[in-house]
């Protein structure tokens, strides 16, 4: 599923290399949805990881991005994560589809999406195994 957010950078941290083949580059945005601002941390991978370069903190953007989870089993218990993974981001100045007061939505869905296999529609199968590897604290 695709959402958006939309807020001021807060913090951009330099891209990390994982393993040999999955590398990601982490970024917080401030987001004011009520009396407090939050904080939400994304991530963009691979060959995304750059998308953040021409931006710089305290700049205003609006954010498109999945949300991504995944189980693993570690040592015979089963652990879960989630990732808000961006996948786009433009200048939030001017930007007409803001939400008022900044905040987040889920995006319109599009018309290429396939359909989900899954009987609940808000959920989406992954097609990435759940990892089996009891003495390997990282999932990936």
């Amino acid at each position: 599923m695709a959402y958006e957010a939309t807020g001021r950078l807060h913090e951009i941290f330099d891209e990390q290399q994982v393993s040999e083949k999955f590398r990601k580059r982490e970024f917080v945005l401030e987001v004011v949805d009520g009396q407090y601002p939050e904080h939400i941390k994304f991530q963009l991978v691979q060959d995304k990881t750059a998308l953040i370069d021409p931006y710089k903190i305290g700049d205003e953007v609006k954010i498109s991005f999945n949300l991504r989870g995944r189980g693993f089993n570690k040592n015979g218990q089963m652990l879960y994560f989630t990732n808000l993974e961006a996948w786009r981001i433009e200048s939030g100045t001017g930007a007409a589809a803001a939400p008022q007061g900044g905040g987040y939505q889920q995006a319109a869905p599009r018309a290429a999406a396939a359909p989900a296999q899954n009987s609940n529609p808000n959920l989406r199968a992954s097609a990435a195994p759940i990892a089996s590897d009891d003495d390997n604290d990282l999932p990936f």
